[in-house]
């Protein structure tokens, strides 16, 4: 057997990008939640970090992303042992511990497959579409974890779709230069008189300032809705949380109205980051 065939066989699955639970808008399995569960939601976060990991990959071809995609839906679903998915393996225990889905892991792997082969999006409705499979779940999965009520999946949905805009607003440069990859509806920037060229630039120009605008509109409508979510938890630790992630996604959604993510990275620093936590549980604990 060749050295050249060795390689390939040898080769790793995964694609480590180097992000972590850091690197997040939002905190991941913060004291908030319950000791016990903790390692739960950190399984199902190293899953859904390794297969965005392989579909954001610039290097590798789509269907090798899709194949490998599939190699960790198969392992999820415990038909496939290989030790190569072993994160899927991982997932599928805890999964069964808590008795909660393996749906929500499949769903985030339809969404990474679409975008090894899909890098536009035509309207509004299409991207939501999108993110109710790449973010949605993911508010899902906490909610089922905490055993929250099913009526709650739709403000939780909300939530979880505003955050998921919002990263690709963050990131609409780098992903287009990286991986040509737009998620802003063309139907929009067609009716601004915008072109995802003027995503290279430097400075947003005043036709895709309109679309990202606009994109924000979206946005704070979602998270108008997402509101109303901790209130309605009975977990208090969960709600606690999720009011501190409504509070951050809305400061973020502001910046974003105020700074050019062409011209630099638009994140929250540390002090603007605990401001964001300190409103979000106050308001909670008004309302509540």
């Amino acid at each position: 057997m060749s050295e050249t065939v060795l390689r390939k066989i040898e080769a790793p699955v995964e694609t480590p990008s180097g992000k972590g639970a850091r690197d997040e808008n939002f905190p991941v399995g913060s004291w908030l939640i319950q000791k016990k569960l903790r390692p739960h939601v950190a399984a199902f976060y190293a899953f859904a970090r390794a297969i965005d990991d392989i579909a954001d990959n610039p290097e590798l071809r789509s269907g090798i992303k899709i194949s490998r995609l599939n190699g960790f839906a198969d392992a999820l679903c415990g038909n496939n042992e290989d030790p190569s998915y072993a994160k899927a393996h991982v997932l599928r225990t805890k999964l069964n511990e808590v008795r909660v889905t393996t749906q929500y892991g499949l769903d985030l792997i339809s969404a990474f497959k679409q975008d090894a082969i899909k890098s536009r999006y035509t309207n509004w409705s299409e991207l939501i579409d999108y993110c109710n499979r790449s973010a949605a779940p993911v508010g899902r999965f906490l909610l089922d974890l905490h055993g929250e009520r099913a009526s709650l999946y739709k403000l939780s949905d909300d939530l979880c779709n505003a955050l998921q805009i919002i990263n690709h607003l963050q990131d609409c440069a780098i992903d287009y230069a990286n991986l040509n990859r737009v998620y802003l509806p063309e139907e929009w920037m067609q009716t601004q008189s915008s072109n995802v060229v003027d995503l290279a630039q430097t400075k947003a120009t005043p036709a895709l300032r309109a679309v990202i605008d606009r994109c924000l509109d979206g946005t704070d409508k979602l998270l108008a809705q997402a509101r109303k979510l901790p209130v309605e938890m009975e977990h208090k630790r969960l709600a606690m949380e999720t009011a501190v992630i409504v509070a951050i996604a809305e400061r973020l959604s502001k910046k974003l109205r105020h700074c050019d993510p062409l011209s630099g990275s638009v994140v929250l620093k540390w002090p603007g980051f605990a401001l964001a936590s300190i409103s979000g549980l106050l308001r909670l604990w008004f309302r509540a």
